[in-house]
């Protein structure tokens, strides 16, 4: 009799199995976007690590939006195209938008200092500005890599409601990494103090001002910001995370949790639609002032990060801002060209495999690339998310 370890493994690779090969709702068109070949390659980044994929391009030569895989391990059937999912990191980039409106409002300064907002907060906050927060130039320690040290560690917090202060306690209790300004390192703790500058400046819940400054203005329905709700609303994906049992991994599905865990450092739930729609705004100059998107498009270092958003070189030397992003059972990746013109947004459920040469075809057919590309996956950008070890 197969053990239960081998039913669990083999039922998730027999259900991904029966996802890849579906065909997009949009056949290939002459001239424009290579429809059959982009499929194709949604369904190589299942079949290679994935238990489902959701992708859209948006462009000059038309859209195309695809899905592959099953939408739940056990019970075939492919997942909606204009599903939900959690985005992870890509929150950060909503959330520097509204620090930056409010810095071109004037009610704050990228030169303001962490302790002007937020007084004891972190050790140092004196020498902390709002610029290093967003550009994670601060030095502080990341409370994810406290919170989420152990399988135990993660379990415990899946449901759990935390307060963004609590968290910000977690990386306030460890020594900085480097005194501001003077390195790069990525933390989560960044975000969540500037969401807690966002309520001191405005007198509300940074997730409000999200809602009422981008999502609403441009319409992005399929977008939120959750809060404590532990359940994705409409058609999603599940996404899972592996668990050793009988010496191999199996999957525990981890779709529902509670997002404060993540709060303003990657909680937003949207769909391919909607982020193509917003990176397409911000980056056309309709949601910043010129000044302000100069700053946010304004590199730091080798890690090419600006203010909540990085550059992704490809290949032919151009070169596209976006974000990824990444939070239990869920990594996904929207990038656009600066010209605003054409934009890439992808989710992925991961499971075990490496979809990567996969992804840089989907990527490559996207932006018209004919040289290899390599489209990272944020190298040194630690995503919420962390793929939880063996028990």
């Amino acid at each position: 009799m197969p053990s239960r370890r081998a039913v669990l493994a083999g039922s998730a690779a027999a259900a991904v199995a029966a996802g890849v090969g579906t065909t997009s709702p949009a056949a290939a068109s002459p001239g424009g976007l290579d429809r059959a070949a982009l499929q194709a390659a949604l369904d190589q980044v299942v079949a290679t690590g994935a238990t489902a994929a959701l992708a859209r391009v948006d462009g000059p030569s038309g859209s195309w939006r695809g899905s592959s895989g099953v939408i739940e391990l056990g019970r075939p059937g492919r997942p909606s195209a204009g599903g939900r999912y959690r985005v992870g990191s890509i929150t950060k980039t909503f959330v520097a938008t509204v620090i930056l409106q409010l810095a071109g409002e004037r009610r704050l300064g990228l030169d303001d200092t962490l302790e002007r907002w937020l007084p004891g907060a972190i050790p140092g906050g004196n020498r902390i500005t709002v610029r290093n927060l967003l550009q994670h130039t601060s030095g502080i320690f990341n409370y994810t890599n406290a919170l989420f040290a152990t399988v135990e560690d993660v379990l415990r917090a899946r449901y759990r409601t935390f307060r963004p202060e609590e968290l910000v306690a977690l990386a306030a209790a460890q020594p900085p990494e480097f005194e501001p300004g003077t390195s790069w390192s990525y933390s989560n703790t960044n975000y969540l103090l500037l969401g807690m500058i966002v309520r001191k400046v405005t007198g509300r819940a940074y997730g409000r001002e999200v809602h009422d400054r981008i999502l609403r203005p441009l319409r992005l329905h399929g977008t939120e910001v959750p809060g404590t709700d532990t359940t994705i609303d409409g058609p999603h994906a599940h996404g899972y995370e592996p668990i050793e049992l009988d010496g191999e991994p199996v999957p525990l599905d981890f779709t529902d949790l509670n997002p404060s865990m993540a709060g303003a450092a990657g909680e937003i739930v949207s769909t391919t639609a909607d982020l193509n729609r917003f990176y397409r705004t911000l980056l056309s100059g309709r949601l910043l002032r010129r000044a302000q998107l100069t700053e946010m498009l304004t590199p730091f270092g080798e890690a090419g990060y600006g203010l909540g958003i990085y550059q992704q070189p490809l290949p032919d030397g151009r070169i596209l801002w976006g974000h990824s992003g990444g939070i239990f059972g869920f990594v996904s990746y929207s990038f656009s060209t600066p010209d605003a013109r054409t934009q890439l947004s992808i989710s992925i459920n991961p499971w075990l495999g490496d979809p990567g040469p996969a992804l840089n075809d989907l990527a490559a057919l996207a932006f018209g690339v004919t040289a290899p590309s390599t489209f990272r996956a944020a190298p040194g950008f630690p995503v919420l998310g962390i793929r939880m070890p063996p028990t």
